[in-house]
């Protein structure tokens, strides 16, 4: 197994794994073991790849088997949901912060490969995406689909991020999460 920042090398992989469990094209007997909402082209992986150094993948034999996106809110920003939660930034507060979009980035989606489930793979490549935006952010700041239970429980019991909100946008129920990126996932 393998951690790294990914490469253009990397895209398909990535997208290979996405639609496997995106929303819009997950088998439905996997949807309660969790899905990623959000679709991304791969002009967006690519920018996020290279203007972002955000985009983090595991490897086993060459194939890409869990990936983490972590980005500014300027990357971000495309996106309506991303928009909304910017413009609440203002109204929160964590770890002493006030957000802002220079204190904090957006993480998330995270995707592992079912077959890599349980087998802490999740920790291991959080704490490598966390650790690569340290050094520019002191707050990570995510969403997740009140349906999606198994990504909440995962993030909250597994990882230790702390619901800060819930929020409703376009029909959904939402909670945003946070955590510092120097706290360690024991």
């Amino acid at each position: 197994m393998q951690l790294k920042l990914a490469s253009l090398e990397d895209i398909d992989g990535v997208l290979a794994l996405h639609q496997k469990y995106q929303l819009a094209t997950i088998a439905e007997e996997d949807k309660p073991d969790g899905f990623v909402t959000t679709a991304f082209t791969r002009e967006q992986l690519t920018q996020l790849i290279e203007q972002e150094q955000g985009l983090s993948v595991a490897t086993d034999e060459g194939q890409v088997v869990a990936y983490v996106m972590a980005a500014s809110w300027q990357f971000w920003a495309e996106w309506p949901i991303f928009a909304h939660m910017i413009a609440d930034l203002p109204n929160l507060e964590y770890a002493g912060y006030r957000l802002t979009t220079e204190n904090s980035y957006q993480y998330g989606p995270v995707c592992v490969d079912k077959a890599y489930r349980g087998s802490g793979l999740l920790k291991q490549i959080f704490d490598f995406s966390r650790a690569q935006m340290a050094t520019r952010y002191p707050v990570l700041v995510t969403f997740i689909n009140r349906i999606n239970g198994r990504s909440y429980a995962a993030h909250t019991r597994k990882l230790g991020l702390a619901v800060i909100r819930e929020f409703a946008f376009n029909g959904n129920q939402y909670y945003e999460l946070a955590c510092a990126t120097t706290a360690r996932v024991s």
